[in-house]
């Protein structure tokens, strides 16, 4: 049942794990690891070793560089269900940024995509990120289906990585600047039309779930 209601109605309280922006993976193996894993040391292992393997391949081979998702995932993915209480916790959510948009741009340089092709996901999802932070301010929390069909930094990095190891590096980015582009910009102009007209639509049987 969905209603739309007063904005300052459907204030929740965001926390510092939203900004995480994790995906389906990354889910699961928080819900695995019960919260139990500090994110903050897990986010800097898994940034430490991203940097190593993407040096590692960007003057030789280029495997290293592709398989820095799936380390990066299970260093960082099991945190995600910690509630990110620590004093510094409020660190990890950058952390993760560094690693995705870091990630994308070195793979892409290195691997000799086109520029506007590197630049324009890493747009997408900085825009995307900036008006999650702004809709945060406003107690308004992100909606988990646009989350989830965004497919998470890790979803978004394995399949760059994938593509990669197939030699479609460039098609990899041009669908996925695409893709994004399409879903977070309906979905922010939809969140914030209904927010001019005074009220949110609320979805609370998807709240529940």
């Amino acid at each position: 049942m969905s209603e739309t209601v007063p904005v300052s109605e459907a204030v929740e309280a965001v926390e510092v794990g939203d900004h995480r922006d994790d995906g389906p993976v990354c889910l699961v193996l928080g819900r695995t690891a019960r919260g139990r894993l500090p994110p903050l040391p897990a986010a800097l292992a898994a940034a430490g070793v991203t940097a190593l393997l993407l040096a590692a391949g960007a003057h030789g081979s280029p495997v290293p560089a592709l398989l820095a998702p799936f380390v990066a995932v299970l260093l960082a993915g099991p945190s995600a269900g910690h509630p990110h209480t620590g004093r510094l916790d409020w660190l990890v959510p950058p952390i993760i940024r560094a690693i995705e948009y870091g990630y994308l741009a070195v793979l892409g340089f290195a691997q000799g995509v086109s520029a506007p092709l590197v630049y324009v996901p890493a747009a997408v999802l900085a825009l995307h990120h900036c008006d999650v932070a702004y809709r945060s301010r406003r107690g308004v929390r992100p909606r988990g289906l646009a989350l989830r069909a965004g497919l998470g930094w890790e979803g978004r990095m394995l399949w760059v990585a994938f593509a990669g190891l197939c030699g479609l590096l460039p098609l990899a980015y041009a669908a996925l600047a695409a893709y994004l582009g399409v879903l977070f910009g309906s979905e922010g102009a939809a969140t914030w039309a209904r927010s001019r007209r005074g009220g949110l639509m609320v979805d609370w049987e998807e709240e529940k779930a």
